[in-house]
């Protein structure tokens, strides 16, 4: 266990370093429009972030960092579903459904 000046000094300079990255968009550019090739290029940062934040659940979730088929399994079932219904809903309780019937299974 870290000792107690420790951890408030990293919350403190976590704390510090959210609000400046945030302040750098609202305070500086807050009031200004945005050129629009850079417009174009913020439609796509959900794309990008979600599956960068879901691939290593699924790639090394297991003991070990091991894959696990159950869940690569889901993960295939959730992307075939959202290509053939264009539905984020479906594909989530696909790929849910997926997984606890694997998880079961196997």
């Amino acid at each position: 266990m870290t000792d107690t000046a420790t951890l408030w000094t990293v919350i403190i300079c976590l704390g510090v370093g959210s609000f400046l990255l945030r302040f750098t968009f609202l305070g500086f550019v807050g009031d200004r429009p945005l050129p629009a090739w850079l417009l174009r290029h913020l439609r796509y940062t959900a794309v990008a972030i979600l599956p960068a934040l879901v691939a290593p659940l699924v790639v090394y979730s297991g003991e070990g960092g091991s894959t696990d088929i159950t869940r690569v399994g889901a993960a295939i079932a959730t992307l075939a579903v959202g290509m053939w219904t264009r539905n984020v809903f479906a594909a989530i309780g696909a790929g849910a459904a997926t997984l606890f019937l694997l998880i079961y299974v196997l």
